[in-house]
């Protein structure tokens, strides 16, 4: 015999083996295209933003979610030419938020940092042994070997 019980704002179903192999007595109702719950993507019908798409991956909530709307909000009115460009200040007031929450809004890939010049730096990777390492340019013009990996020369450290 199924039961449920109210907790909260949860409601939980307890069902037995034989309520699930029973035919559902489910009553579908057509889709209204009204619905405002209705999911639409990212533009609704309307030509409004739907801030609660999942596509937004919770960027309109959070600490920085009223410079995300704003910026976002901006871009996505903009009429200029360059598309957003009249909407610089929505973003880097969003950008000093982000940067204000390093752990929420990480600003580098793990495996890269940028040097001193700008360029982006990646750790250095040892070939696994299904991989045949590259031919690299010796500065004696001698032969490359595939067999070991390349070494590093003292004028790239």
């Amino acid at each position: 015999m199924s039961y449920s019980k109210q907790e909260g704002k949860d409601r939980i179903i307890f069902v037995t083996k034989e309520d699930h192999e029973a035919p559902s007595n489910a009553e579908l109702i057509a889709e209204d295209p009204d619905d405002p719950y209705e999911e639409h993507g990212l533009i609704l019908p309307s030509g409004a933003i739907n801030w609660n798409c999942p596509c937004l991956g919770g960027m309109a909530s959070g600490p920085c979610g009223e410079q995300f709307k704003s910026a976002f909000s901006c871009f996505h009115y903009s009429k200029e030419e360059v598309k957003g460009s009249d909407c610089m200040e929505q973003f880097r007031g969003m950008q000093e938020c982000m940067q204000k929450y390093p752990e929420l809004y990480p600003q580098e890939d793990e495996k890269e940092s940028t040097s001193s010049s700008g360029a982006p730096e990646t750790e250095p990777t040892t070939p696994n042994q299904d991989s045949t390492p590259a031919p690299v340019s010796a500065p004696d013009s001698s032969p490359v070997s595939h067999d070991t990996p390349p070494t590093e020369s003292p004028a790239s450290s």
